[in-house]
């Protein structure tokens, strides 16, 4: 790839305008061509359009949704906007991700071995401290493990959980079932078979679905840890109402992927562990499982938050 920039970005945005000049600055500084830069905007209301259009270093393009779409539907519409002919990979960013020196180069490295559809880095606080975005696939047990546990314990069975907590893990590289969503590099030929993002789901889920369907096509998700990136978070997982989201999406997903009766299985450790969490006093829990058992209380479009 040296002298072609065969590498493109596309970032999601939604009222980003406080993060994302960082970010494409990030980006401006891996020391290595970008062929496009495509902000994705899910109708914000603030200045972020106008920080990406007035960015000079990079090769810009905004794409306007016009709608709070969600984030499968930023990605699809930012590599829809790519000329994919002339380019071997695209990296999928959340705004408040900051790239850190180098990591760029080290992710498309890692794709270029055979059978990696898509790489993800080691990501980190802002402080420095880890992030445990690495996930191993959702099945009854799992869930049921996390339903009937303390939070606090269920965190220290490490194998036994869908999310991987083990510190040892993030140290070394490997195959993963599934990783947050927030920066993924891309193969353009997985981008081809494996083909858009589900824009079913709104927000949570998009990710676990693209990765699972990547691997039931032969395309493996990579860790590597010796690339770094700097994810700032929210604090939309303690709203009730992107914590109900969140659950939803999982047993919606499990139901696609599943026959009825493991469906049912998981949908009853799901509820009996948001329903004990409820009892407890979590306000989140109570959303939950609200949407859980009232399906016509479930959230149809992302609210303008």
């Amino acid at each position: 790839m040296t002298g072609h920039p065969h590498v493109a970005a596309v970032i999601v945005t939604y009222n980003s305008a406080d993060v994302l000049g960082s970010c494409l600055r990030s980006l401006s500084e891996q020391g290595m061509p970008l062929a496009a830069v495509v902000v994705a905007d899910n109708a914000s209301r603030d200045n972020t359009c106008a920080i990406a259009e007035e960015f000079a270093n990079l090769p810009v393009q905004v794409v306007k949704l016009g709608r709070n779409a969600g984030y499968a539907a930023g990605v699809n519409a930012g590599i829809a906007a790519l000329d994919l002919t002339r380019l071997q990979a695209v990296l999928v960013l959340n705004a408040d991700c900051r790239v850190l020196p180098g990591a760029l180069i080290v992710l498309v490295s890692s794709l270029r071995q055979s059978g990696r559809g898509i790489v993800v880095p080691r990501l980190v606080r802002p402080n420095g401290s880890l992030l445990y975005s690495l996930r191993r696939r959702p099945t009854v047990h799992r869930a049921l493990v996390q339903a009937l546990m303390p939070d606090g314990l269920a965190c220290r069975l490490w194998s036994l959980v869908e999310q991987v907590m083990d510190p040892r893990v993030y140290e070394r590289p490997g195959v993963t079932a599934w990783a947050t969503g927030a920066a993924m590099l891309l193969s353009v030929s997985a981008i081809r078979e494996i083909g858009p993002w589900d824009e079913s789901f709104l927000l949570y889920s998009e990710e676990t679905e693209y990765c699972l369907r990547a691997a039931d096509k032969g395309w493996r998700t990579w860790y590597e840890p010796a690339a770094v990136v700097e994810h700032i978070g929210g604090d939309s997982e303690f709203k009730p109402t992107f914590a109900s989201l969140r659950v939803i999406n999982k047993v919606v997903l499990f139901r696609r992927r599943h026959n009825r009766l493991h469906s049912a299985a998981y949908f009853a450790a799901v509820a009996v562990g948001e329903g004990i969490r409820a009892a407890a006093g979590r306000r989140t829990s109570r959303a939950s499982i609200t949407a859980l058992l009232k399906p016509s209380r479930r959230i149809r479009e992302l609210p303008a938050c």
